[in-house]
Formats: structure tokens, C-alpha cells, sequence
């Protein structure tokens, strides 16, 4: 057959049998791959569709967990995945195909509020009744169910404690829609709408978890080093966090702070200083005393919400560094800064002096070498001169270092730093021991004029407790991934950072601040704690800081109490013996016992000698000495005369009448 030619003005082309089965062919080929295809791609969505059985018996993903060190789930870490994609989109459809074929409109709608999401880590609406309103879904009244279906769509963003206004609106929306559908009356919805939103009240525990500061670092940590999703990558991290200290740490803290938020508030009314914190309109038609006696619960509300006293409490192992209990902040909810770990710019006032008179103690200087109780001046960081005092504005005589460091007496710790160790040496010291904060190396550093970090403070306490070792505080013992390989496990990363012999005789020296006359004695005679321990108190000017940190063989802890403006004061009166110690000690006293600890005291190492010596002249005492005290020296430095001054047997009985101290 001939080709016929065409001009360009006509463009019909003929078709020959040949290319007409060739197109055949082609189509058919292209079919066939279309739908070998579609095939593929319906296997690809089926194959992670859930069965009937799965869908009637719902069990959200947990894709990663949280344990604490004895075993128990520190925080669960839900795998959500919201975003909708095309393919999810697809996979839903086929699923609703599945189900609509299956059951009967009712089962479907029971087995969608079995297992929907209602926020608050609330699946299923039984779930939700027993967060929301404490009852079994089968107790639930009607403006209880219209509010649990109002938050339906949008959990997330319709929670009743954080949003009840919204909420509230949502739950109106439900009843009117059922008023026009017919399931209830006028009557009915006019009543229902006017109820006020009520909820059971949120608990911390159950809505974040035991330990919340404490997991929030562990996944910051994650996501930053490993960049891993705790909601998709399946792990199972084992941390060194104790849910027995942590409970004992959570009640020390709960009880205390309650009551000194109380003393503040009620000196701040008392003072009238609240005022300033009323609306004009209420103070113009009620007078002050008035409300006072009528709205007392009112002023102290205001008063606390203002006037947030927080904390920081950050316990941890001295012989591993690992972190046993951390507290970062009052309350999780309002407040996700980790004041434990993250805070790094508040003074430590005297909680640093064991780091000074440690710089005098590693270098030959003895507990009992005396430095005279009088006062100073020093140069603060940015120039000015400072004359600083005593807590109580006392003076005297020649002090031994032990006696100062036990009554805080900052007179004392001042002299030392001019005379004996010098601030570049202080600040040494304290970068041996862990601190990386910014400390200035100016006279005002013997009183804790740098910042530090809670956390970082707590671990070089440690170091006196653990024979001049410093162990770097750890979270995770190991990281396992879902298929069981370990992804991570760490050890303690451990330096001797001091001599053994320094280290002991510092602990020793800060037992003293626990005995009487010391600054922490109520930690014995108040709240009962007795194992062998250590400690320093410290407050800040203006008692805008108040401190406790302190160890034992086992635990050493520290506490921070505060506002975070650091320019608002706690209060007069609020110093670290005040407003810390008494959460430690309590703290100290239950983790001791929770934990059956023995009363186990710190091992004098070779190198150190306890002996006798007369307090008045320094030397070995004689029987004939009035006052003798027991005190720990390194063997060189150990007195080797006898006190002269004593010999008679008039002083004998003066000395049997007292007896000998122990300091």
C-alpha cells in the first residue's frame, strides 16, 4: 500500500493496520504494568492495617519508656504521629471499608470511644471518666458527656485545665446540637449550659510522669546527642534516678516550701505591701483592714501567685555520681525550667566557703589555726570596697577555722582570703572540684560572690564524702533499642581531684556544722537525722538565696529555695538554715530510712590523726588542761609539744567539771 503526502494545510494521517495492533500491544502492556501496580501499592497500604481483633481491643503505643533505677516507669513517651498524610489518608479508608463491612453503626461508634484520644494521656472515654470526674463511664451525666465529646476533635487544644472557657463553650455547642436534634428538651439544655465546668484536679504525677524535671533533661539530651524521637524510636532507657528517694525528695519539698510561701504571704499582707497588687476600683470602695479580715484567702491567693517561691533540690551518689532525685521547680506545669541544671547565674553565698578553707587545708593550714574575729574590707568584682559582717554582727577574739566554718562567720573567711589563700587559688579549687560558672577572682569570693549551678555545687560536696574523688554526675545507665541491642551504657567518669587527707579532714570540719552551736544543728535536734553527715548553710544578701547542701556516706544533696527575679528577697529571717536546711534534713532523714542505709561514718584515711589538744593553746592537752577538744590533723602537721600553760591540779577539777568537746 502507497503513502499518500500531504500538504501542510491538511493533516490527516492514515493508520495502518500494522500500528493500530502495535498500539494494542502497548496498551495492553501498559495496563497490565498499571495494575500490577495498584496491586503492589494495595499490599503496601494493607500490610500494616490492624486487624478486627486489634481494633476492638485498643492499645495505644508506647514507643519509648523511661525506668527508673528500681524498676518502676519513670514516663511514657506516646507514639502520636498527626500528620495526614495521602498514604495514612488511603489506609484509613480501606480501614473504615473493613469496619463498616464488619459491624453494626453502634459497635463502630463503641469501639471509636474505646479507643479515641481525649488528652491528658486519657484513651478510650472510660479512661477519660476516671481523669476528668473520677467515675466509671457508665456513671457519667449528660453535661459530663457533652464535655467529653466537645474535646473530642481537638484534645490537644480543648483541655479543660488549661482552657475551661473554651471548653466550657465546646460542651454548649453539644447540648444545643442535641437540643435541635431532639435528645433532650429546652428545659433540659437551659439547665445543662448554665453548670459550671467540673473537673477532678490535675495530678502532676500522673499527667507528666514521676520525676518530670528529670525525664524532660533526659529527652533534651537524647533528641540533642542522638537526635532520637522518644516518639517513634522505641527505646527503653534505664536511668539511675530512685523513685524511692525521689518520693522522699517530693514530700520533704511539698511540705516545707508550702509553709514558708505561707510565712511570706502573710508578712506581705501583714505589711501591706500587697497593695501595690490590688486593682485601684477595689482598694477605692473597700478599705485595707476590711479586706484583710473578709478576704484573707483572697489577698494570700494573690499573694502566691505573684510571689512564686521555687526550688531546686538535686541528690545524687557521691561514690558513682549518679543522680538519685532531682526537682527542678514547684510545678512542672507552669514551669519547664530546670533550675537544678539549668540555673547557673545565683550566688551561693556561704554554701562556698568549704571550698575556700579546703584551699587553706590542702595547702598546711590546720582546723585549729586561728584567725582573728574582726572585721575587714574587700574589693567586690566590679571594684567597689565592701566592709561585710557576721549574720549575727558578732566580733571577737582569735577563731579557729573549724569554729568558723561551724558558726558561718564570715569575718573569719574574709581574713583567710587576704592573708592565707588568695582568690586565684580559691577559684582553682573550685575548678578542681567541678564548678564551671563564672567565678571572679576578686577578695568577695571567700563569700560566695560568683554564680553557680545547683547541680554542679551538690557534686563537689560530693568529693568530701568520697575521699577527694569527683565523680561526674550521670542520668542513664544504659539505652536499649526495640530490638534489645544496647544503643548506649554509661560508667562513672571519676578524678581525684583532692588529696585523701584534705578530703577527710574537710568532712570532718563540716560535721561540726550539724553539732551544737553549728548553723545546722536542727537538722539533729528538730528533725532527727543522725547518720554521720556534713554540710554548709548559705544565704545572700538581702536573703534573695537561701542554701543547704550536705552529704553523707551515701547521698549527698542540695537544696536551693528562691524567687527566680533575683532582685525579690525572700524575706529577713529567711536564711539558708531557714528556709533549706529544714528540706534537706527531712529530705536526708526519709531517703535514709527508705532505703535501710546504714549509719556509716567516713573513713580516716592513713596520713590523718585524731588527738587531743588544749582549745586555749593549740597543744597535745594534758590531763590538767580546763577545755580539751578532739581534732583531726594530717600526721606532719600534728602538734608535738604539750601545753605548758596547765600544770596544776586546781585547773584538774575545772577541766573534769567540763570535760572533753568534740568539735
Amino acid at each position: 500500500m502507497k503513502r499518500k503526502s500531504f500538504s501542510k494545510s491538511n493533516l490527516k494521517i492514515p493508520v495502518t493496520v500494522k500500528s493500530k495492533k502495535r498500539k494494542i500491544k502497548l496498551f495492553l502492556i501498559g495496563g497490565a504494568l498499571l495494575f500490577a501496580l495498584l496491586i503492589i501499592f494495595l499490599i503496601f497500604l494493607a500490610q500494616d492495617l490492624p486487624s478486627l481483633d486489634q481494633l476492638e481491643h485498643y492499645d495505644p503505643e508506647l514507643a519509648t519508656k523511661i525506668y527508673s533505677r528500681d524498676g518502676v516507669v519513670l514516663a511514657r513517651q506516646l507514639h502520636l504521629n498527626l500528620q495526614k498524610t495521602m498514604v495514612r489518608k488511603l489506609r484509613e479508608m480501606l480501614t473504615a471499608i473493613q469496619i463498616e463491612r464488619t459491624y453494626t453503626k453502634p459497635e463502630i461508634l463503641e469501639m471509636y470511644l474505646n479507643h479515641m484520644y481525649f488528652g491528658h494521656g486519657a484513651y478510650g472515654v472510660q479512661a477519660a471518666a476516671q481523669k476528668f470526674f473520677n467515675k466509671n463511664a457508665s456513671e457519667l451525666n449528660l453535661v459530663e458527656c457533652a464535655m467529653l465529646t466537645g474535646i473530642l476533635q481537638r484534645p490537644g487544644a480543648y483541655s479543660p485545665y488549661r482552657k475551661p472557657e473554651i471548653v466550657t463553650s465546646r460542651r454548649n455547642v453539644v447540648l444545643h446540637n442535641m437540643l435541635t436534634q431532639g435528645y433532650i428538651t429546652e428545659e433540659e439544655f437551659n439547665a445543662s449550659k448554665l453548670e459550671p465546668l467540673k473537673v477532678e484536679e490535675l495530678n502532676q504525677v500522673e499527667e507528666f510522669g514521676i520525676a518530670p524535671y528529670f525525664t524532660e533533661h533526659i529527652r533534651q539530651k537524647l533528641q540533642e546527642t542522638y537526635q532520637m524521637d522518644l516518639y517513634t524510636s522505641g527505646l527503653n532507657v534505664y536511668t539511675t534516678l530512685d523513685s524511692r528517694v525521689q518520693a522522699c525528695a517530693d514530700s520533704a519539698v511539698a511540705s516545707h516550701l508550702n509553709t514558708i510561701q505561707s510565712r511570706f504571704n502573710k508578712k506581705l499582707i501583714s505589711s501591706g505591701n500587697i497593695k501595690a497588687l490590688l486593682p485601684d476600683s477595689l482598694l477605692k470602695t473597700t478599705s485595707f483592714s476590711k479586706l484583710k479580715r473578709s478576704h484573707a484567702a483572697l489577698l494570700d491567693s494573690i499573694a502566691s501567685e505573684k510571689f512564686k517561691i521555687q526550688v531546686a533540690l538535686v541528690a545524687l551518689d557521691p561514690r558513682n555520681g549518679e543522680i538519685l532525685a532531682l526537682i527542678g521547680g514547684r510545678n512542672f506545669e507552669e514551669s519547664k525550667y530546670n533550675r537544678a541544671i539549668q540555673m547557673r547565674t545565683r550566688q551561693p553565698g556561704s554554701t562556698f566557703k568549704p571550698i575556700v578553707y579546703t584551699a587553706a587545708i590542702d595547702n598546711g593550714y590546720s582546723p585549729s589555726f586561728e584567725l582573728l574575729n574582726q572585721p575587714v574590707v574587700l574589693y567586690l568584682p566590679n571594684g567597689d570596697r565592701w566592709a561585710p559582717h557576721n549574720y549575727d554582727h558578732s566580733q571577737g577574739g582569735p577563731t579557729s577555722l573549724r569554729d568558723a566554718l561551724r558558726r558561718s562567720l564570715n569575718l573569719v573567711t574574709a581574713r583567710l582570703v587576704l592573708e592565707i589563700v588568695p582568690p586565684k587559688t580559691i577559684v582553682d579549687y573550685a575548678r578542681k572540684l567541678g564548678l564551671t560558672t563564672d567565678l571572679p577572682m576578686v577578695d568577695a569570693i571567700a563569700l560566695g560572690s560568683g554564680s553557680v549551678a545547683p547541680i554542679e555545687m551538690t557534686a563537689a560536696f560530693g568529693v568530701f564524702a568520697n575521699q577527694g574523688i569527683l565523680t561526674t554526675p550521670i542520668f542513664i545507665n544504659q539505652i536499649v533499642d526495640k530490638l534489645g541491642n544496647i544503643v548506649e551504657e554509661h560508667h562513672p567518669e571519676v578524678r581525684e581531684v583532692l588529696r585523701k587527707e584534705t578530703a577527710y579532714i574537710m568532712a570532718d570540719m563540716m560535721q561540726s556544722v550539724l553539732s551544737p552551736g553549728g548553723t545546722a544543728y536542727s537538722a539533729r535536734s528538730v528533725y532527727n537525722f543522725q547518720a554521720p553527715a556534713g554540710g554548709k548553710t548559705g544565704t545572700t544578701n538581702d536573703f534573695t538565696d537561701a542554701w543547704f547542701i550536705g552529704f553523707s556516706k551515701y547521698i549527698v544533696a542540695g537544696v536551693w529555695i528562691g524567687f527566680d527575679d533575683p532582685a525579690k528577697s525572700l524575706g529577713n529571717g529567711m536564711s539558708g538554715s531557714v528556709a533549706a536546711l529544714p528540706i534537706w534534713a527531712k529530705f536526708m532523714k526519709a531517703a535514709h530510712d527508705s532505703l535501710n542505709l546504714p549509719k556509716t561514718p567516713f573513713m580516716m584515711p592513713p596520713g590523718v590523726v585524731k588527738v587531743e589538744i588544749c582549745k586555749e593553746t593549740k597543744k597535745l592537752a594534758t590531763e590538767f588542761c580546763p577545755d580539751i577538744v578532739y581534732e583531726v590533723f594530717k600526721t606532719p602537721d600534728a602538734p608535738t609539744q604539750t601545753c605548758e600553760k596547765h600544770t596544776g591540779f586546781t585547773t584538774k577539777s575545772k577541766r573534769n567539771s567540763r570535760g572533753r568537746t568534740r568539735f
